[in-house]
């Protein structure tokens, strides 16, 4: 409890203190969940974007003093106890990168579980484990998904049930790994984890910080350690319902929004273990098994929300969630996929829900692709007039478990053209943080009813979705922690589904 004190002490002096004086003091208040047995590695360790034969590595160093760079050594090798060291160099860690280090590992093997640590300072980082992407027929392949952390909703323990398991080929993060609001603005502050800054994020130094809180919990450390990550925003790394020209959360006195946007998504790009790139939508093959496509849905090419349902420019041809070219991008990833299974990363939900008479003052969500009728449909007509199948959409942002059959003009006998499943929060707030546990049952039970589609769905629980893909079906389990309270929890297996290749129906196990 000492140490949450004076976290809530530091945290008032920054409150009033102007905001462009106030590094030294956020860095002070940061400092407070600092492991010491870390120094100068106290973010620990990540990797991500797996291919065959390269993968990203990454760390931060944490100096004492401001000084424009640090020396940082780093191995590769294929043992744990580095007693054979594969791969070896230099680099270095700069005031300009916030003192991030990535580097592009390459010549590495297809399909093989490598280790990794970084030297600063006179100390050593703690080993990271990864694995690169196979190139031939595989057995089986397995992925986490996971979406929507809130520091102040609660401890991230289902980032620490993933991390215990045995070797992943990736976790596939669909956004909202940060949330930019202030102190008590989406939360429970009761449980002392306080956002830093305390108020909302807008400049670059409030981006890094944040992410330098975030990257201080033990579950994000430790399933960043363990397994190759596969990322993509959403909005709250830049703002709620955040699109190319503004967002639902930004303001005239926010300042300008380009500004904003390019501070979070250099922040985003420092802090993530991703490779650099103008556009962040991008692809992985994982031999002939699965081909991961992950989408942008918001900064590519998303035109402004629209909010009533009435509005007749909804449906209009030129709104874009994807932009034109992003579309026509995925539109060329899908036809000429040779891998059994299409593996889609997917902010927003994509299959119709019709929600009206279950959340009276919301009709459809717009913000997912509810509001982009027109681009949806052409999406599932160019699916169906190429006979593209075994396409596994993955979404995340609602902070709910949903299994689909994913269909438009939904009827009695609607024809599924994929499946979706949905992943809810790690932390983040879903509608029992409001309503009873009973009251949410009988929401959940009432969308089943008005949408014969929806074959599961759960608006109570927080944790992740295991997809395994084998040649002839693909296994889908969500797996829901005990609490978010404590920073450790059991977990428990809350429902499964299997999808058959060649088809796009669900069967519960």
């Amino acid at each position: 409890m000492t140490k949450y004190l004076l976290a809530l002490s530091s945290l008032l002096i920054i409150c009033c203190t102007p905001k462009k004086e106030t590094l030294p003091k956020l860095k002070q208040a940061v400092s407070i969940h600092f492991d010491e047995a870390m120094k100068p590695f106290y973010h620990g360790v990540a990797s991500g974007d797996p291919l065959p034969d390269r993968v990203i590595i990454w760390t931060r160093v944490t100096p004492e003093d401001s000084v424009s760079s640090v020396p940082v050594k780093w191995e590769v090798a294929e043992d744990e106890s580095f007693s054979s060291i594969y791969q070896t160099d230099t680099t270095s860690a700069s005031a300009g990168r916030d003192y991030t280090v990535k580097v592009d590992v390459d010549a590495l093997k297809p399909d093989r579980v490598y280790y990794y640590r970084f030297t600063a300072l006179g100390k050593t980082s703690i080993v990271g484990r990864t694995k690169t992407a196979p190139v031939t027929t595989k057995d089986s392949l397995k992925f986490a998904i996971a979406s929507c952390a809130n520091w102040e909703f609660g401890y991230f323990s289902a980032y620490d049930k993933i991390a215990d398991r045995p070797v992943l080929d990736a976790v596939l993060h669909l956004g909202d790994y940060i949330y930019e609001y202030g102190v008590g603005r989406y939360g429970d502050t009761t449980l002392g984890r306080i956002n830093i800054p305390p108020y909302e994020i807008v400049s670059l130094q409030d981006y890094r910080t944040r992410y330098s809180l975030y990257r201080l919990d033990k579950g994000l450390r430790r399933v960043h350690q363990q397994h190759p990550f596969i990322t993509i925003w959403d909005d709250h790394e830049i703002a709620n319902n955040s699109t190319v020209t503004g967002a639902q959360n930004h303001q005239p006195e926010d300042g300008d929004y380009e500004k904003r946007k390019a501070a979070a998504k250099q922040t985003y790009y420092e802090w993530m273990p991703i490779r650099e790139s103008k556009e962040l939508y991008r692809s992985f093959s994982f031999g002939s098994l699965a081909d991961v496509i992950m989408l942008d849905e918001r900064l590519a090419g998303r035109d402004p929300e629209i909010t009533d349902i009435n509005n007749p420019s909804l449906k209009s041809d030129e709104r874009s969630m994807l932009g034109a070219a992003q579309l026509q991008w995925f539109e060329n990833a899908l036809k000429s996929s040779k891998a059994t299974w299409k593996v889609i990363g997917n902010q927003v939900i994509f299959s119709d829900v019709f929600i009206q008479d279950i959340y009276p003052k919301m009709q459809r969500n717009l913000d997912s692709w509810d509001g982009f009728p027109s681009e949806k449909k052409k999406l599932v007509d160019f699916i169906r007039a190429n006979k593209i199948q075994d396409i596994v959409i993955t979404s995340g942002d609602t902070h709910a478990s949903w299994a689909f059959e994913a269909a438009v003009d939904i009827t009695k006998n609607y024809q599924p053209f994929a499946v979706e499943l949905g992943v809810t929060s790690i932390s983040s707030g879903n509608l029992d943080e409001r309503k009873s546990a009973d009251t949410v049952k009988i929401m959940e039970q009432a969308l089943l009813k008005r949408n014969p589609h929806i074959k599961y769905n759960n608006h109570r629980d927080h944790g992740y979705l295991l997809l395994t893909l084998y040649p002839n079906q693909t296994k889908a389990e969500w797996f829901f922690v005990e609490t978010l309270k404590t920073p450790e929890s059991k977990e428990f297996l809350a429902k499964r589904f299997i999808v058959t290749k060649g088809s796009s129906r669900l069967k519960e196990q």
